[in-house]
C-alpha cells in the first residue's frame, strides 16, 4: 500500500494597520514557518510591507511597527510572487485564520491575483482545532502557549508576524497530535479498523535529526501534562492512575443513577 503523498504545512501570521480589510486596512508584515515531517523546519518567509497608508497609534501599540519602519519597505505587489511561490502546494495554518485570509484576499484581489486559496492546498484555522482539544477554555495564542509551557519572552516587544508564526508552529504540533489521538479509535481504512489491517509497512530507521526533533516534541508534551506523561509512567503508577479514573467514572455513574431514581 502506497504511503499518502506528503503535503507541506506552513504556519503563518500577519500584522496589519487595523482590523477591517474591506474598509481600507492593509498588511504591514507577513511571517511564515514551514513544518517538516517531524517538527519545525528552518524554512521561513518574512517580509515587512509598505501599506501605502498611515498606521494608527492603536495598532502600533499592539505590534510596535511604526510608519518609519515600513516607509522604505516594498509594497505587497512587489513581494506577492515571492510569497505565492513559498506557499505553493502547501496547507496554511493560522490562528483565527479568517482574519489573516481576509487581508491576503484583499491584497491579492487588488493586484489581480485571485484569492489565497487559489494558490495553496487549504487554509486551516488552529483556533477551531484548539476549541475542540480544549473546549470551554481560553484559546488565544497567548493562553495556549502558557498552557503548554511554551516560552513567550520573544513577544515582550510586541506581536510580530514571524514571532507569532514560530509560536503557532510549536502550539500546532501539540494540537495536531491531540486531535489525531481523539480520532484514532474511529479511524478506518478500506472499511477496516486499523487493528484488523495486515502490517505490510516498510520499516525506515529514524535519522539523528528525526530523533532530536522527536525529543523536542516529547518535551512539549511533557510540559503540557499536569502530572507524569503516560510514556514516562511505570506499571504501578499507570495502574494506580487507571484505578483512580475508574473510581471517578463509577462515582459519576452512581450520582446519575441516584438523580434518575429521584425523578
Amino acid at each position: 500500500m502506497e504511503e499518502p503523498a506528503y503535503v507541506r504545512e506552513i504556519c503563518f501570521d500577519t500584522e496589519t494597520t487595523g482590523f477591517r480589510a474591506k474598509e481600507g486596512d492593509r498588511l504591514i508584515e507577513i511571517g511564515c514557518v514551514e513544518l517538516s515531517r517531524y517538527g519545525i523546519s528552518e524554512n521561513k518567509f518574512h517580509r515587512f510591507i509598505n501599506p501605502q497608508r498611515d498606521i494608527p497609534e492603536e495598532a502600533i501599540r499592539i505590534h510596535n511597527i511604526t510608519n518609519e519602519m515600513v516607509a522604505d519597505k516594498p509594497t505587497f505587489e512587489e513581494i506577492a510572487d515571492e510569497f505565492l511561490e513559498f506557499i505553493k502546494g502547501a496547507k496554511l495554518i493560522a490562528h483565527n485564520a479568517p482574519f489573516d485570509e481576509s487581508f491576503l484576499d484583499q491584497e491579492l484581489t487588488r493586484i489581480g491575483k485571485g484569492k489565497l486559496r487559489d494558490h495553496c492546498v487549504d487554509v486551516i484555522d488552529s483556533l477551531e482545532i484548539s476549541r475542540k482539544v480544549f473546549p470551554q477554555q481560553q484559546n488565544s495564542l497567548d493562553a495556549l502557549c502558557k498552557r503548554l509551557g511554551i516560552d513567550l519572552t520573544s513577544r515582550n516587544d510586541g506581536h510580530g508576524a514571524l514571532i507569532d508564526a514560530q509560536l503557532l508552529a510549536q502550539v500546532y504540533l501539540v494540537l495536531k497530535q491531540d486531535q489525531e489521538s481523539m480520532d484514532i479509535d474511529s479511524l478506518t481504512l478500506s472499511g477496516k479498523k486499523l487493528d484488523d489491517i495486515e502490517d505490510t509497512h516498510i520499516v525506515i530507521k529514524a535519522s539523528e535529526e528525526d530523533l532530536k526533533a522527536h525529543e523536542v516534541f516529547l518535551e512539549l508534551l511533557a510540559k503540557k501534562c499536569k502530572g507524569t506523561p503516560l510514556y514516562k509512567m511505570g506499571d504501578e503508577e499507570f495502574k494506580a492512575l487507571r484505578e483512580k479514573e475508574q473510581e471517578s467514572i463509577n462515582s459519576k455513574k452512581a450520582k446519575m443513577e441516584q438523580f434518575i431514581a429521584s425523578l
